[in-house]
């Protein structure tokens, strides 16, 4: 299977989930998982919310930033990956200069 995300149409959103400034994505949904390549704009983030549809799998391909799961503060940066399981609850954060890349992928088996 080939997903080419150069035929998908890329989405800005303000406030994703009660957060602040805008994200950027491109978004293949198939009711198994998703896969979206992202992009949290400077200043911008992804509100508090709990996972509740999968596992929530972010691999930080460029910039910086910090997400909280389950009240546990974790380092982002390119290289590393910050995974939020089913039922917990996180936020994901740019406090970088630029924008903060990554790829998510949501298991929901």
């Amino acid at each position: 299977m080939l997903i080419d995300f150069n035929n998908i149409t890329p989405v800005t959103m303000p406030g994703m989930n009660g957060g602040t400034g805008e994200m950027t994505c491109r978004m293949y949904n198939n009711g198994t998982y998703r896969i979206i390549p992202t992009a949290i704009h400077p200043g911008g983030s992804i509100g508090l919310h709990t996972q509740g549809s999968g596992d929530d799998l972010n691999f930080i391909i460029s910039g910086f930033g910090k997400a909280v799961c389950d009240g546990v503060a974790e380092e982002l940066k390119p290289g590393v990956m910050h995974v939020c399981h089913k039922g917990s609850e996180h936020r994901i954060e740019n406090n970088g200069t630029e924008d903060l890349i990554m790829l998510t992928v949501v298991v929901t088996r």
